[in-house]
């Protein structure tokens, strides 16, 4: 594939543009007279300005609480684009963070998004990892939408406002715990939503990033995934050259090259992904894959850890739980794998390599019964699964990343998998 990474073409007009959009985030209101919830807000108004000072395409106005004789607050974000502002509450069940993005001058709000967490939580820097990430996430593409926006193009007959959005959203929903049957689903539903608006490029590249996992997970025959990954190649580089900052088309391209094997290339596209959402939990999965695939195995546990401390999105919650469990795995530290394994497949139990790996787990563990129910659910799940085809392609892959796969695949013969 020829799939690169477009930079974008600087006009002259272009080359002295003013300074990026300005971001001020105002100090996160909680009760004051709860000295703990006071203490959270502060630390979560503190994670949230550093995650949003890592965007690269935005500047922002760290928050001042107010100064005796005025409000320093008002003054910071009097020369700001746009606000950061947001409430911590906490019942007795939950902390719930609400925060929106503020168009500053009319006072327009762009978006509004909440995240809750357990008020009992015992670590608290977990909380305030996932109360942050939680809003985050949704705030940062929702400016990333606004800043790569363009002038509306005319719909297509038959096509409604925002109706592209809709279609996205929902086939996204329907994917929430992959299968097989979901899969097709979602991707009928973005079929039809593109013959409706042949001209949409948003709908284009969401349906190429939902093609490049039913690639991931061979859901394709050989022929037709020829002709998904020579359609999405063509989609993606049309895309980067319009929207080369766009999230959804980085997203889009970092699964493209995961899902074909250039794995040092979605390492670099995926990390631009990360520039503009740093709470992008598909993103990490994908740059820990691509670290399994290149033998750094320590490396790819950390980033799926980061990407379970945050937890965004949820719909792609057991592709971290998948990966570190995969990572232990291949690292031979099978009992620290079931934790992880068992709580991916909680999530999404349908996809059948979850179990295989499971049962090599157990394997290992000397749970042999377990070992035996997992693997028998896995050939259920996947029939016609044996030792030689039970792993995902190797093209690219790290002599370690290939020597440790065959211990493990060794142990899910010995689990049940049939030799051929």
């Amino acid at each position: 594939m020829g799939l690169a990474v477009a930079a974008p073409v600087l006009k002259p007009d272009l080359l002295f543009r003013r300074t990026p959009p300005r971001l001020a985030v105002m100090p996160i209101a909680g009760d004051r007279n709860d000295p703990r919830g006071a203490a959270m807000a502060a630390e979560v108004t503190a994670r949230l300005t550093d995650g949003f000072a890592k965007i690269q395409n935005i500047s922002v106005v760290a928050p001042r609480m107010a100064a005796r004789g005025g409000d320093s607050t008002a003054a910071s974000a009097a020369s700001s684009d746009y606000e950061l502002r947001g409430e911590l509450e906490r019942s007795d069940k939950s902390w719930t963070l609400r925060a929106r993005i503020i168009k500053a001058a009319t006072a327009e709000v762009q978006s509004v998004v909440a995240a809750s967490v357990a008020a009992d939580e015992a670590d608290a820097q977990l909380a305030q990892s996932r109360l942050v990430a939680g809003v985050g996430h949704g705030l940062a593409r929702r400016l990333n939408e606004i800043l790569e926006s363009r002038a509306p193009r005319p719909l297509a007959a038959g096509a409604s406002a925002g109706g592209d959005k809709v279609a996205v959203e929902q086939a996204l929903a329907s994917i929430n715990q992959t299968t097989r049957e979901r899969f097709g689903a979602a991707q009928a539903m973005l079929q039809k939503a593109l013959s409706d608006d042949p001209d949409n490029l948003d709908i284009a590249v969401a349906l190429a990033s939902l093609q490049m996992r039913g690639i991931q997970m061979v859901w394709f025959s050989p022929e037709e995934a020829v002709a998904v990954e020579a359609r999405a190649n063509a989609t993606l580089e049309q895309a980067l050259r319009s929207k080369p900052n766009s999230i959804p088309v980085l997203e889009a391209t970092c699964r493209f090259l995961s899902a074909t094997n250039h794995f040092v290339e979605s390492l670099v596209t995926c990390a631009k992904a990360l520039s503009f959402d740093p709470w992008n939990g598909s993103a990490l999965y994908l740059i820990g894959l691509g670290q399994v695939y290149l033998g750094r195995f320590d490396d790819a546990l950390a980033t799926f850890q980061q990407a379970d401390r945050y937890d965004t999105p949820p719909a792609s919650r057991w592709t971290w739980l998948l990966g570190a469990g995969m990572t232990y795995a291949l690292m031979g530290r099978f009992e620290e794998a079931l934790p992880w394994l068992q709580r991916s497949i909680a999530v999404t139990p349908g996809t059948g390599r979850s179990h295989f790996l499971l049962a090599a787990a157990y394997q290992r563990s000397g749970r042999t019964e377990e070992a035996r129910a997992a693997m028998q659910e896995g050939l259920r799940l996947r029939p016609g699964t044996t030792k030689r085809n039970v792993s995902p392609p190797m093209k690219n892959a790290s002599p370690v990343c290939l020597a440790a796969w065959e211990r493990v695949v060794q142990a899910e013969v010995d689990a049940g998998l049939p030799q051929q």
